[in-house]
């Protein structure tokens, strides 16, 4: 892998859109984006963690301590949905479909700031504004991909170290839930699933801790790519056969502390494979 850009101190959902890289840096409470040219943060008073592209072409985020979903001026992120009556701790990853819909994460608690475990939960909004619990009890919801065509939905169960699978009822409900790819088996026991990216050949996992970036299918290890000492957290493709990847570089500190600390940097390293298109 090689560099394509630095600068961030957490770098989560990256998302390729016509020729350009968008992130949210949550610690570093930037958007970042070479979309006007060079790489570059811009300051926000309320960041967003998962960022997705409606089908319109407006991007939208996933308001962290907000308790809402948000859409880009170019200059902030308006209230595009409200979750205030269904999100229960700080949102996380999202992901949508052809139609609008979005999947977003109630993690459930702050684990920044040091609240216990508690169950999280996915939350749907959809194209016409409704916003709705799509299921309960998922333990620590990260990463969101849809497989087989938009008929199931993955879900990223950082702490059961797994990818967990929904079917996409009619309405949006997420029934038959299953486990996807027990990573701790498939990968390693310090394997933890953050950000994850469907693709033909399979989905593409950041493990963090488990300093590998994992292309799994159904209960299969297709392949994977060791980071060194970096923690890769997100990935996302650009439709061919890049693959870009977070990494962060803890500077020698355990996870807790490098992220209390604020001294976590992260890059942007690019993947060349013929794996990391979108999902047909």
């Amino acid at each position: 892998m090689k560099t394509y850009a630095a600068g961030m101190r957490w770098g989560e959902g990256p998302r390729w859109q016509r020729g350009a890289l968008w992130l949210s840096d949550t610690q570093g409470g930037k958007l970042w984006t070479d979309h006007d040219g060079p790489w570059r943060g811009i300051p926000l008073d309320a960041v967003p963690n998962g960022l997705w592209f409606l089908p319109d072409g407006r991007l939208v985020g996933a308001m962290m301590h907000e308790r809402r979903i948000g859409v880009w001026t170019g200059e902030r992120f308006a209230t595009y949905a409200d979750l205030s009556a269904v999100a229960t701790g700080p949102l996380g990853d999202m992901v949508g479909d052809p139609h609008g819909n979005l999947y977003v994460d109630d993690v459930g608690f702050a684990a920044h700031a040091g609240e216990p475990p508690r169950p999280g939960r996915l939350v749907r909004v959809a194209a016409d504004g409704s916003v709705g619990v799509a299921t309960e009890d998922v333990e620590f919801p990260n990463g969101l991909a849809f497989v087989d065509e938009g008929r199931t939905l993955l879900v990223a169960e950082t702490a059961r170290q797994r990818l967990t699978a929904f079917t996409v009822a009619d309405g949006g409900a997420l029934t038959d839930r299953r486990t996807y790819a027990d990573l701790a088996r498939l990968v390693g026991g310090d394997a933890r699933p953050d950000g994850i990216w469907a693709t033909r050949d399979g989905v593409w996992v950041a493990t963090t801790t488990g300093h590998t970036v994992a292309l799994v299918r159904e209960n299969e290890l297709v392949t994977s790519v060791d980071t060194g000492a970096l923690l890769p957290i997100a990935c996302c493709g650009d439709g061919g056969n890049r693959l870009f990847v977070t990494l962060a570089d803890a500077q020698g500190l355990p996870l807790g502390e490098a992220l209390a600390a604020k001294a976590m940097r992260t890059t942007v390293a690019l993947l060349q494979t013929t794996k990391a298109g979108n999902a047909g």
